[in-house]
């Protein structure tokens, strides 16, 4: 059996991606799965390193938000986008896939188009409450449509969604050693501990608040905080001028399930994926909604846990009262528990398997 996983852009795309290809695997090792990205995107780094070979496509966005950069990116797109469709078309005559998944992301457009017009069963994974354009345009050719929120008939047929969740980086389930945990980002053990991700990227909003306020963070309460690679020379050199020990700031946090183990409340960015990783865990949380995203999905996002107690939320004009907040929620442990209940709710901790079971029965239609 060959597969086909296109998509990323984001971890948000490409973490549930490798979840899915780690299912398949698992349920079938035999099975040969290849990945088709965008080049110049994080899948052409992270996709290897998990152990899967994956192939770049030329595509690229198109851009809402007009200034003379992206007019120029735009002019480009169409150019891009047909030799894009051709490298499609060749990658999948070539390898012949028995399925193609699309998770969301430039690449996931062309390669799952072209599958389609060959005859290849197509199946969709919409992260979102609100679904991107691209999802929207691929879900009239798919067999199947797994989704992560309930009422998605609003978007896409009926007849083809699949509840399933979104599959999250099963290593965050593994057992932490707290004290491990503390030592190994240099925190004191026992302290409070706010966790600031802003995504695989970073967010240049959240970073400027969290910096702006960082003298309403008290000295028994740590901060552990990923920055994004493109903003952390600029805060390490702030930082440094203004040493914090209760302050540890790093570019990419790789082991998140230590971060996640000792953290009693994260402020983050509301994607999907950081959503269900949330969920899963059971952590308390601020979502701060990106407001560059196609159709606000994360606002939309957002407020599907605000709405149920599961979630606080701070708008990103607004993120200077990150600190404030966060503190204002340690000190109610009880609404603070109860965040993390509720949250658990939305978990669906079977996510990556089921999607590979729809996978593997649409192959064998």
């Amino acid at each position: 059996m060959r597969v086909i996983i296109s998509g990323g852009g984001t971890g948000g795309h490409i973490f549930p991606a490798i979840s899915i290809a780690n299912a398949l695997k698992e349920a079938d090792p035999t099975i040969e799965i290849l990945f088709v990205g965008a080049k110049g995107k994080m899948e052409m780094e992270k996709v290897p390193a998990a152990g899967y070979k994956i192939i770049g496509l030329p595509v690229a966005g198109f851009h809402r938000k007009l200034n003379l950069r992206n007019i120029c990116r735009n002019i480009l797109f169409p150019f891009r986008l047909l030799s894009s469709m051709i490298k499609a078309s060749s990658v999948v005559s070539d390898f012949k896939p028995d399925v193609a998944v699309g998770v969301g992301g430039y690449a996931s457009g062309p390669v799952l188009r072209r599958a389609a017009k060959k005859g290849v069963p197509c199946l969709v994974q919409e992260q979102n409450s609100y679904p991107g354009v691209t999802n929207k345009i691929l879900a009239k050719d798919a067999k199947k449509i797994c989704v992560a929120y309930p009422d998605m008939d609003r978007f896409f047929p009926a007849e083809k969604i699949i509840m399933t969740g979104n599959p999250v980086r099963q290593s965050l389930l593994a057992a932490v050693d707290k004290s491990e945990a503390y030592k190994a980002f240099g925190l004191e053990e026992g302290k409070p501990v706010v966790l600031v991700i802003g995504g695989s990227l970073g967010a240049r909003s959240i970073n400027q608040g969290i910096m702006a306020s960082l003298n309403d963070l008290p000295d028994d309460v740590q901060l552990l905080w990923q920055t994004g690679k493109i903003y952390y020379d600029d805060i390490k050199d702030a930082l440094d001028k203004n040493p914090r020990q209760n302050v540890k700031a790093s570019d990419f946090i790789k082991r998140m399930d230590l971060a996640f183990g000792i953290a009693d409340i994260v402020i983050s960015r509301a994607g999907a994926s950081s959503i269900s990783e949330l969920a899963l865990l059971g952590k308390p949380s601020i979502l701060v909604p990106s407001p560059n995203v196609s159709e606000d999905h994360q606002t939309k996002n957002a407020l599907a846990l605000v709405n149920e107690g599961a979630a606080l939320m701070v708008k990103d004009a607004d993120t200077s009262s990150l600190i404030k907040e966060s503190i204002k929620a340690l000190s109610d442990r009880e609404s603070l528990a109860k965040l993390g209940e509720n949250v658990k709710k939305f978990s669906r901790p079977n996510a990556a398997k089921d999607i590979a079971r729809e996978v593997m029965a649409l192959a064998k239609k």
